[in-house]
C-alpha cells in the first residue's frame, strides 16, 4: 500500500469512526439503545483519544504574566497637561488603569496563564489634593482594589518619614486633627485606614548599626504549577539626599547592585531560579516619544544593569518618569529585560515571562514585554470609580476655596535663559514674607527655592486661584526654615548650583529661584566660578564674606538635599510653618496677584 493509499484508508477509517460515534448520538437522542459493537467502536475511540494525549510530549515552557507600574504618585485622576497623555493619546487614571489590568489578566488567563502585578516606587508622595490630603490612604485602597501584590519603596515613600511609611503598610489612622492642616486620615470613622494588602520591598535600606531592613528584602511568588518567581525591591540609594532628612533618619541606604546581588544566592537556596529586581531608579531614552525601545538610553540604570548578577532576569525600573522596554547585556553579554511605564498610570508593562519547566529558569530568549497606553476609552472600573468620588465629595471643601486671584491665565515655571521663572520668584517672594520663619526679631533678607519643587505652573480658573490648585505646585508639605549664613556660606551655595551632582554632566543645571538676592552667572566659566564676581547683592548691598545674613528655605534644601551641602553649614535654625500655607497666604495678600519680571538672575561674563 503507497503512502497516498495509507493516507485514504486512514482517511476512510476516520470518516468511520465519526459516523459510528454520530449514530451512537443518535440512537440516544431517540432513547434508544446501541448494540455491543457500537458500544466497543466508541470505547476505542476514547481509548485511542487517550493514548494520543499520553504519548504528546509535556511543554517546555510556562507563560507567566508580570503586569508593572511605576511612579504613580497618588494620581488618582487622569493628570492634566503633558502628564496626562503619552504621544499625545490622554493616558491615565486609575479607573481606567484598574480596568486595564483586569483585561490584561483576563487574557491571560484566557490562554492558561497565571499572573502576578508589582510596581517600581513612589507610588504615593508628590501627590495631588484628593490624594495628599488624606496621607495618601486613597491611593493605598486604591492599589489594593487593583491586585497590586508587590512594590519596591521609592524615595517620595519617605515624603512623610519612615514611620508613616510603616502605616501605610500596616494601616491604622493619624490624629491629625480632622483635617485642620488641610490633611485628614480617616475621614470615613466607619472604614478605618486598613493598609496596604500587598508588600513593600526594600533590600538595601537598613536600620542604622544593624542588619535589619524596614521591610522584607524580597518575596517570592508561587504559581499553581509550582513555579517560583522571586522579586528583590530596591529602593534608590540616592535617597537621603533628596527626601527631607528627618524622613530617613536612623536609616541606612547601600548600593543597589551589591544588595541586589548578595540575595541571588539566598534566592536560589530557597530554590528560585527566576529573579525579578523591581528597581527604583532608572534611565533616559534619546527619544521619550518610543516608549517601546531604549533608543539611546544613559543613565543609572544602565551601569546597574551591566553590574547585576546575571542570575538576575529582568529589571522593572522608574524614578526617571520615562516610558521604555528593550533587553540590554548583562555581565555575560546576554539580553536581560530592563523596562519602566513612564508615571502616573499612563502606561503599563505587561512581561510574558517564560520559564523553562526543566531549570525553573526564565528563558530570556523567548520572553517578551509590551508598555501598553493606559487609555480613556474604556469603561472605568466600578469599584475605584466610587473610591474615588468618596473622596473628591471628602477633599471638596479644602479643595475649592478661592485663596485669591492672578491677572494673567497662570503663573508659569518655564524659566528664561538664566533659568529664573516667574512662578519660582511668586513662591520665593511668599517663603522670604513668611512671618512664622520670624525668630527672635530675626527676620530673613534672601529665600531660596528649588526648582524640583514646583510640581505645575499655577492655574487660575477665570482669574481665581484655589487652594487645590496652589498645593499642585507645592506638594511636599515641607516645612520653612530660616537660618543664618555668611556671605562666604552663601557664595558656595550659589557655585553649587553649576558643580557637584549640578555639574555639567547633570542633566540640566539646579538653579535656585531666589527672593532678596541677585546675581549673575557665566555658562562659559569652569565650574566653581561660575557666579561673576562681585555680581551678588543681597538686600540691595554687595554681599560681603564675612558678614551674617538670615535666609530662609524648605527643609528639604535645608538638609542639604538637591546637592546644596551649603545650607548644612548654615546656623541657628529655625522651623516656620508648611511652604504651602506660605504660598497661599501669599497669593491672599497680594489678591489680585501680577507675575513680575525675571531679573533677579541674570546671564552674562
Amino acid at each position: 500500500m503507497t503512502g497516498r493509499d495509507r493516507a485514504r484508508s486512514g482517511g476512510r477509517r476516520a470518516v468511520g469512526l465519526l459516523a459510528a460515534g454520530a449514530a451512537v448520538a443518535l440512537a440516544l437522542a431517540a432513547g434508544g439503545s446501541v448494540s455491543q459493537a457500537g458500544a466497543a467502536t466508541e470505547a476505542d475511540t476514547a481509548n485511542q483519544a487517550a493514548a494520543a494525549q499520553a504519548k504528546k510530549p509535556a511543554p517546555t515552557h510556562s507563560q507567566i504574566q508580570l503586569l508593572a507600574i511605576n511612579d504613580f504618585h497618588g494620581n488618582l485622576e487622569p493628570a492634566g497637561g503633558s502628564g496626562g497623555n503619552i504621544n499625545g493619546i490622554p493616558a491615565g487614571g486609575a479607573a481606567y488603569l484598574a480596568t486595564h489590568l483586569k483585561e490584561l489578566r483576563a487574557a491571560a488567563k484566557a490562554k492558561g496563564q497565571q499572573s502576578v502585578t508589582v510596581a517600581a516606587g513612589d507610588l504615593i508622595g508628590a501627590s495631588p489634593l484628593l490624594s495628599a490630603a488624606f496621607h495618601d490612604e486613597p491611593t493605598i485602597e486604591a492599589l489594593n482594589g487593583m491586585g497590586l501584590e508587590a512594590a519596591s519603596v521609592g524615595n517620595h515613600e519617605f515624603d512623610e518619614g519612615w514611620r508613616e511609611l510603616l502605616r501605610m503598610q500596616t494601616g491604622g489612622c493619624l490624629p491629625d486633627g480632622d483635617g485642620q492642616n488641610n490633611q485628614n486620615s480617616c475621614p470615613d470613622a466607619a472604614h478605618p485606614f486598613e493598609g496596604a494588602t500587598f508588600k513593600y520591598l526594600s533590600a538595601n535600606v537598613f536600620f542604622e548599626n544593624t542588619r535589619q531592613t524596614l521591610f522584607a528584602p524580597y518575596t517570592i511568588k508561587t504559581f499553581e504549577d509550582g513555579r517560583k518567581v522571586g522579586f528583590i525591591g530596591m529602593t534608590l540609594e540616592n535617597t537621603p539626599n533628596i527626601v527631607t532628612k528627618a524622613g530617613v533618619e536612623g536609616l541606612t541606604f547601600t548600593d543597589e547592585v551589591e544588595t541586589a546581588n548578595a540575595l541571588v544566592p539566598v534566592l536560589k537556596e530557597k530554590g528560585v531560579e527566576s529573579i525579578v529586581v523591581l528597581l527604583h531608579e532608572g534611565g533616559f531614552p534619546a527619544d521619550r516619544t518610543a516608549y517601546n525601545s531604549c533608543p539611546g538610553i544613559s543613565g543609572p540604570v544602565v551601569d546597574i544593569n551591566a553590574n547585576l548578577d546575571p542570575e538576575i532576569d529582568a529589571i522593572i525600573s522608574g524614578h526617571t518618569h520615562q516610558g521604555y522596554n528593550c533587553s540590554l547585556p548583562d555581565k555575560d553579554k546576554k539580553p536581560r529585560l530592563v523596562t519602566s511605564a513612564s508615571s502616573f498610570g499612563r502606561l503599563v508593562t505587561e512581561v510574558r515571562l517564560s520559564i523553562d519547566n526543566a531549570t525553573g529558569d526564565v528563558d530570556r530568549v523567548n520572553t517578551l514585554a509590551n508598555n501598553q497606553i493606559v487609555t480613556r476609552d474604556v469603561v472605568q472600573d466600578a469599584r475605584t470609580a466610587k473610591l474615588i468620588a468618596k473622596y473628591k465629595s471628602l477633599v471638596a471643601p479644602i479643595e475649592n476655596k478661592v485663596i485669591g486671584h492672578i491677572t494673567t491665565p497662570s503663573v508659569v515655571r518655564t524659566p528664561d535663559d538664566s533659568l529664573e521663572s516667574p512662578l519660582g520668584n511668586l513662591i520665593a517672594d511668599a517663603q522670604l514674607a513668611d512671618p512664622s520663619v520670624v525668630s527672635g526679631g530675626k527676620v530673613p533678607v534672601a529665600a531660596f527655592m528649588n526648582p524640583g519643587g514646583i510640581r505645575e505652573h499655577l492655574l487660575s480658573n477665570n482669574g481665581e486661584v484655589t487652594f487645590g490648585q496652589a498645593f499642585t505646585v507645592q506638594p511636599f508639605n515641607n516645612f520653612l526654615v530660616s537660618m543664618d549664613m555668611t556671605g562666604t556660606q552663601i557664595k558656595a551655595l550659589l557655585e553649587q548650583q553649576f558643580s557637584g551632582v549640578n555639574g555639567p554632566e547633570a542633566e540640566k543645571y539646579k538653579v535656585l529661584q531666589v527672593a532678596g538676592i541677585t546675581y549673575t552667572w557665566n555658562p562659559t566659566a569652569a565650574a566653581g566660578s561660575k557666579v561673576v564676581a562681585g555680581s551678588i547683592n543681597i538686600g540691595g548691598q554687595p554681599l560681603v564674606d564675612g558678614t551674617t545674613y538670615r535666609i530662609v528655605t524648605n527643609n528639604f534644601l535645608s538638609d542639604g538635599g538637591d546637592g546644596f551641602p551649603a545650607f548644612t553649614t548654615a546656623t541657628n535654625k529655625f522651623f516656620g510653618g508648611l511652604d504651602i500655607d506660605a504660598f497661599a497666604n501669599y497669593l491672599t495678600a497680594h489678591d489680585p496677584y501680577t507675575p513680575v519680571a525675571t531679573d533677579r538672575i541674570s546671564v552674562g561674563s
